[in-house]
C-alpha cells in the first residue's frame, strides 16, 4: 500500500503542480519579455497588413493594365470609325455637288423625316 500511496501522491503532485492554496500560481515574466512579446505581436500584425497591401496593389496593377488594353482597343476602333465616317462624308459631298443629286437628297431626307414623324405619332 505504501507504493500505491506514493504513486497517488506523485500523480497528484504532477496534476496539481503550480496550484497554491490561494489559486493558480502565474508564471513570472520580466518587463523585457512582456515588451518583446508585444513587439512580436505588433510585427506579426504589421506583416499581415503589408501582405494585404501587397495583394491589393497587385490587384490594382492588374486592373490598370486591363483598362489600358481596353482603352487602346477603343482608340483603335475610334480611328477605324473616323476613317469610315470621313469616307461617308466625302461621298455625301460628291452627291450634293450636282443639282439632280440635291433633289434626290432632299427627297430622301423628306421621306426619313415623314417616317420619323409617323413613328412618333403611332407610338
Amino acid at each position: 500500500m505504501n507504493s500505491r500511496s506514493r504513486d497517488f501522491r506523485s500523480h497528484r503532485a504532477a496534476l496539481f503542480d503550480g496550484i497554491e492554496e490561494g489559486g493558480i500560481r502565474a508564471p513570472v515574466y520580466s518587463s523585457r519579455e512582456i515588451h518583446e512579446q508585444g513587439n512580436d505581436q505588433a510585427m506579426d500584425s504589421l506583416h499581415d497588413r503589408v501582405s494585404i497591401l501587397k495583394r491589393l496593389t497587385g490587384d490594382i496593377h492588374e486592373e490598370v493594365e486591363n483598362h489600358n488594353r481596353m482603352l487602346d482597343r477603343m482608340g483603335n476602333d475610334m480611328d477605324a470609325s473616323r476613317g469610315f465616317l470621313s469616307g461617308t462624308v466625302d461621298k455625301f459631298k460628291m452627291v450634293f455637288e450636282t443639282k439632280s443629286s440635291r433633289r434626290m437628297a432632299t427627297m430622301v431626307a423628306s421621306f426619313i423625316a415623314v417616317f420619323i414623324l409617323i413613328y412618333y405619332l403611332t407610338k
